[in-house]
């Protein structure tokens, strides 16, 4: 049976909304895997057979540029496929937290994922201070950030969005009531329809924001947007990835009195020694070794 390409663009349990040209048109398809194989993720390329006129079957998966996803020690969580760009939404208010903040930068430093912290509600001036304050330990490392006010002023918002992500692969994450959904409305003007067309497509019933989906920008590039989530487990990443993903340990590796430090309590350690200076701030570092020790977990039975 003859194979084309198509893009992920939704996906819901092991069923999967994809978009394909066939004849000229741009349709969407809705697509099952052989077997139980559910290891795809929106954004993946795949090849697929046509079954019905608006239903497929996926053959294959395209050899993905990027993965990012997130993981404990009983399963991973697959986010998205051939990104280009992470962008990390945090809010003056309510409270963010620096654990997810800096778990979402290890992930896409490790999967080679550009990523940028975006404070959204800063016309909120009273707790504007505080958030930037917050903000600066990101910024000493290098990554940037940038302010914005989707519901105060959402022209600019768009505008600035634009510059960052147009012509990129891009996801927006964060956690609930950081004002992701007014980001993604702002980009996507018929956002909540092709929502609910999507949600349709794949029989979600009510539960319209439990499941990943890709928008094509009108700028060009895509979009996605991932459901809120509180955790950020980077349990596949090994010591020598996690030590890697920290851009402020780089300088410091190999410097190390021994060849096989840890960077935990060894004496001579280049990496402390700057956790010490105030060269490298005191919570990443703790954030370091909280994710080597949760990928030195085992499962037990």
């Amino acid at each position: 049976m003859a194979t084309q390409q198509a893009e992920i663009i939704a996906a819901h349990g092991r069923h999967y909304l994809a978009t394909a040209e066939v004849d000229g048109q741009k349709l969407r398809l809705h697509c099952v895997t052989r077997g139980k194989k559910s290891d795809i993720a929106v954004g993946d390329l795949v090849e697929i057979a046509l079954t019905s006129k608006d239903q497929a079957v996926i053959e294959k998966i395209v050899t993905r540029k990027t993965l990012l996803y997130r993981s404990d020690q009983y399963k991973s969580k697959m986010l998205a496929a051939n990104l280009t760009r992470l962008l990390i939404v945090v809010a003056t208010e309510p409270g963010f937290t620096d654990d997810l903040v800096s778990r979402a930068l290890v992930a896409a430093e490790s999967a080679g994922i550009t990523p940028w912290l975006v404070l959204n509600k800063v016309d909120l001036t009273d707790a504007l201070p505080r958030a930037r304050e917050r903000m600066q330990m990101y910024r000493d490392i290098g990554y940037p950030v940038l302010e914005v006010s989707a519901q105060g002023n959402p022209e600019a918002t768009r505008a600035a969005l634009l510059e960052i992500i147009q012509g990129e692969s891009t996801i927006l994450i964060g956690q609930s009531g950081m004002g992701k959904s007014s980001l993604i409305n702002l980009l996507v003007p018929d956002a909540d329809i092709a929502t609910r067309e999507i949600s349709a497509a794949l029989d979600t019933g009510k539960h319209t924001t439990t499941f990943t989906r890709l928008y094509d920008l009108p700028e060009g590039g895509k979009v996605i947007d991932s459901p809120g989530f509180q955790e950020f487990g980077l349990h596949h990443l090994s010591e020598g990835m996690l030590e890697r993903a920290f851009p402020e340990f780089v300088p410091h590796l190999g410097h190390c009195k021994f060849y096989n430090c840890h960077h935990h309590a060894e004496p001579g350690c280049a990496v402390l020694a700057a956790v010490e200076s105030g060269e490298i701030a005191t919570l990443r570092h703790d954030l370091f070794e909280q994710l080597v020790h949760e990928s030195k977990q085992k499962v037990g039975y």
